[in-house]
């Protein structure tokens, strides 16, 4: 049993990974705005969670199928008629349960599985105890107001839970500083950013066998502050903008994996995508959704019978 699901992680980890190559090839075009990127990484999260999707004539996978994938359906009375699996691995016979075509890949299968659940099981717990160290760093935080607090353990403002997010400001920071900080940090809660970015981590202990998935988490963050940067935005006006780049330079330093941090990504790439930025039309916006919609429908389903 154990060995059948490392088969399908696996097979998710490859999908997924082709669909991560799809977005990074899509992050350099200037034109998509950065929020629609930080959503369509969604799609390889989906890829890398859920073995199956529904089939599609247009779907990405149709360029694979029958060179590097066979597409295997779920043929239940009980389940959609199209639902199907991409499977890339291609190593057995049959596969509700799966038999394998060697005893030699029967048995390789068996302790590799034993091996990833002894890894991931300790990849969650690590995550798990950094995340109460970092948890403890601000119990000494003073109450500024409302959920905002003041720490000197903290070099750049961040936002730290999900349902009850606090937001933790540096002492050190100028009191001009702040509405730039707040207005970034409130996106962030809005968007429960910290749920997302825990779900990633999770997905990733789960595939850490795959240096793609780390590079799609790494990258993945940083359009998280970039699209986070693009809604504050929104609500400035041209002069603003500057005073907005010169918080994020004030505030430019490191962060923990489990916070939303307004000087998180690469600093110098978001003072650009600041400065350069235009709000989009109602027209432009629409079209965006489109966009995500068609990709979405070819990157999350997979080729026909």
């Amino acid at each position: 049993m154990l060995s059948n699901i490392f088969y399908w992680v696996l097979n998710m980890s490859i999908t997924a990974t082709l669909i991560g190559l799809v977005v990074l090839i899509l992050r350099p075009i200037k034109q998509i705005p950065r929020t629609v990127i930080y959503f369509l990484w969604v799609l390889p999260l989906i890829r890398l969670i859920l073995p199956f999707g529904l089939g599609y004539k247009y779907s990405i996978m149709s360029l694979f199928d029958g060179m590097v994938l066979k597409t295997v359906p779920l043929t239940t009375e009980y389940i959609l008629p199209n639902l199907t699996l991409s499977n890339s691995l291609r190593a057995a016979d049959s596969y509700f349960p799966i038999v394998y075509k060697t005893n030699i890949l029967e048995k390789v299968f068996s302790v590799a599985s034993i091996v990833w659940v002894i890894i991931t099981v300790s990849a969650i717990l690590t995550s798990i105890a950094l995340y109460a160290i970092t948890k403890t760093e601000i119990r000494e935080a003073k109450h500024l107001k409302d959920n905002i607090y003041v720490s000197n353990k903290f070099l750049s403002p961040a936002v730290f839970g999900i349902f009850k997010a606090k937001i933790i400001i540096p002492e050190y920071l100028k009191n001009e500083s702040m509405e730039y900080i707040l207005l970034h940090e409130r996106t962030h809660i809005k968007r429960i950013d910290n749920l997302w970015r825990i779900v990633a981590i999770i997905t990733c202990c789960l595939h850490w066998f795959n240096p793609f998935v780390w590079l799609f988490l790494k990258v993945f963050f940083e359009d998280m502050e970039l699209s986070c940067d693009e809604n504050v935005l929104r609500k400035c006006s041209e002069e603003r903008k500057i005073d907005y780049a010169k918080a994020l330079i004030q505030c430019e330093s490191k962060r923990t994996v489990f916070t939303s941090a307004f000087g998180g990504a690469k600093t110098r790439v978001r003072i650009e995508k600041i400065l350069s930025y235009k709000k989009l039309t109602v027209f432009s916006t629409v079209c965006f959704i489109i966009l995500f919609i068609a990709i979405a429908a070819t990157l999350l389903t997979n080729s026909l019978i």
